[in-house]
């Protein structure tokens, strides 16, 4: 069986990445989202083991100590990673896995696996993602206007991902990043074993069946 492809998906806070890899996953099959562990305390509605794997301080030390995080990073006094064996798992099932992380994990992701897909979300303006950042309630007006200060450090590692995505019409932002994964598996070498039946069918040497009889 042919391993899944790996595909990173990086935005700054507020750009509406989240909510983008939830309508991928659902919408098409052989996709699958890496859960990450997290040392932040859940969101209203969030469920361990579903958004995240929340676990204190201490737990991510001593995972992050023995090797078990294909990449890890800070961000807002918190700590996030992403397990090794879970994602090498899922890929060797022929998934394809879908890492929410920031670039700072992506540069950690590209050095283990250098033919992954990375993916950067970008909202249409600074307004527009400002009064994301707003509509959500979540944050005080402090996060808020520190998550706006960082957006700009986030933004300016676009270069670094392989495609560019601007979430400003949600629908649209959705069939872009459907494309990028459809592009990923018709590659040649990915769709050579998939198609092994039907190249050997289609170049067996015949001869026509209806051929004239020569005079």
């Amino acid at each position: 069986m042919m391993p899944g492809s790996l595909f990173v998906v990086a935005a700054p806070s507020g750009a509406g990445k989240t909510s983008l890899v939830k309508a991928l996953v659902d919408s098409m099959t052989g996709v699958c989202l890496s859960v990450s562990h997290t040392t932040r305390p859940p969101r209203p509605g969030e469920r361990d083991g579903v958004d995240y794997y929340f676990i204190d301080d201490a737990a991510f030390e001593t995972m992050q100590q023995a090797g078990a995080f294909l990449e890890h990073a800070q961000v807002f006094d918190h700590h996030y990673g992403t397990a090794r064996e879970k994602v090498a798992g899922l890929l060797e099932q022929g998934m394809d896995v879908i890492l929410e992380i920031d670039w700072q994990g992506r540069r950690q992701v590209q050095a283990r696996f250098p033919d992954c897909v990375s993916i950067f979300i970008l909202p249409p303006s600074r307004e527009t993602l400002e009064r994301r950042l707003r509509l959500r309630g979540q944050d005080g007006e402090t996060v808020i206007a520190r998550r706006m200060r960082d957006a700009r450090t986030e933004i300016s590692h676009y270069n670094e991902f392989d495609y560019l995505v601007v979430n400003d019409v949600f629908e649209t932002a959705l069939e872009d990043l459907m494309a990028i994964i459809r592009g990923r598996r018709l590659l040649r070498l990915r769709q050579e074993e998939r198609l092994t039946p039907l190249l050997g069918e289609l170049l067996l040497s015949r001869r026509p069946t209806n051929s004239p009889s020569s005079s």
